[in-house]
């Protein structure tokens, strides 16, 4: 099932495919003297750099503007680490968040679904975003960590102010990320406060969840700091979430896009979960990483220095024609579909199980519950800054039931 055909007014996700080509047509590896980064829009350099830690650090913090409140949170962010720091919170956390865990919560992500679209059940236009998307992945992951998922609605302030970008424009600069950093600490020291509060109740009263037992792990006899599981948890909770409310309303969005997409789905549902894969490959999230180099290093024919930032650009190489057959060509039947929107190497998303299980549970259930599903008007989706994340904040669309 493939679609080249878009449907509806353009909106901002439509301009994204064109700057991404613009990009390989460049080069391989290319210099932004405005923002003064390198940058790898290629599927085998992108893999490489994400592939070499040692050349390639997560830990940006030799180059980029520090803010005060965001030392707590980097303590226990294993994202921005590189070995053996990172291998130790990696391999603690894993002893509290294995497959068993993800795959066990199969059940009650169908009663979370089942729940916010029973709350619809006599409407037939509501927004997606506030109605499941958004709710879905904070319930499952608030749930996880013993965290109240009624406050679900603070975790979405956060979120929004983390990720949002409205103090950033289409492009980063290291100007726009210091001015960007003042703005939101007030919000990570919010964060910092509500989590650390949440660990030493938990170390109080353990219960039965995944902060409970973050609290209990060893490696070689090593248990994490509170200062640590604070970053740990509010990565989870904030970032954990924010991807799989992107995923489902990127998929939603695409798949009104290309017509016949869900009719098709319809008639074939073994096909959702590569409809999945493919929506990841069309609008990945968070379509760069950026590394920094803590050697010399010739990349593409180019002497980079070290301590130079350097951008993976996932969405740029998610559509490199010489590792993707048509790769302009939305394909819900693409097999293999080896995208890199969940990363590469050490790296690789801790939640892209649980994002892929939320994902392929929702928009099976809202298939079954809804015969047709519409995005009535493509000038009422708002969107979130590309530059921070791809994805919408409000999806209005219309439905018709059984």
């Amino acid at each position: 099932m493939t679609s080249t055909q878009l449907s509806g007014t353009e909106s901002p996700l439509d301009a994204l495919p064109g700057r991404w080509r613009s990009l390989r047509e460049a080069g391989p590896v290319t210099y932004d003297e405005a923002q003064d980064q390198w940058r790898v829009v290629d599927h085998q350099g992108v893999s490489a750099v994400l592939a070499d830690p040692a050349t390639y650090s997560s830990d940006l913090t030799p180059i980029t503007p520090t803010q005060q409140d965001f030392e707590t949170f980097r303590q226990g962010n294993f994202v921005g680490m590189d070995p053996p720091e990172h291998r130790k919170l990696r391999t603690l956390v894993s002893q509290a968040f294995t497959p068993r865990v993800v795959h066990g919560l199969g059940p009650r992500i169908e009663a979370v679904c089942a729940r916010l679209l029973d709350g619809v059940a006599d409407r037939d236009r509501f927004d997606l975003v506030d109605t499941l998307a958004y709710p879905l992945p904070i319930i499952v992951i608030a749930e996880l960590l013993g965290i109240p998922a009624d406050d679900h609605r603070l975790f979405q302030e956060w979120a929004s102010t983390l990720f949002g970008g409205d103090q950033l424009g289409d492009s980063l600069d290291m100007a726009d990320l210091e001015r960007a950093l003042e703005a939101i600490a007030p919000t990570v020291r919010e964060m910092n406060g509500y989590v650390l509060d949440h660990i030493r109740h938990r170390r109080a009263h353990p219960g039965d969840d995944l902060t409970s037992r973050l609290l209990t792990a060893e490696v070689d006899g090593t248990r994490l700091a509170d200062e640590e599981i604070v970053g740990f948890v509010a990565l989870l909770l904030v970032a954990g979430h924010i991807t799989t409310t992107a995923l489902l309303g990127n998929a939603v969005v695409t798949f009104d896009r290309h017509p016949g997409t869900l009719a098709g789905l319809r008639e074939n549902p073994g096909r959702l979960p590569d409809a999945v894969e493919e929506a990841l490959r069309w609008l990945p999230p968070f379509p760069e990483l950026g590394r920094r180099t803590t050697r010399p290093v010739v990349l593409g024919g180019h002497e980079i220095p070290a301590d130079t930032l350097l951008m993976a650009h996932l969405g740029a190489a998610n559509r490199d024609p010489s590792r993707f057959t048509a790769p302009d060509v939305f394909d819900v039947a693409r097999s293999p579909n080896p995208h890199l929107t969940f990363g590469h190497g050490i790296h690789f998303c801790f939640g892209a199980p649980l994002a892929r299980l939320e994902a392929r549970i929702a928009l099976h259930m809202l298939m079954k519950r809804f015969p047709t599903i519409a995005v009535p008007s493509h000038d009422d989706v708002t969107y979130q800054n590309p530059a921070v994340l791809v994805g919408v904040r409000h999806l209005p669309i219309a439905v018709t039931r059984q």
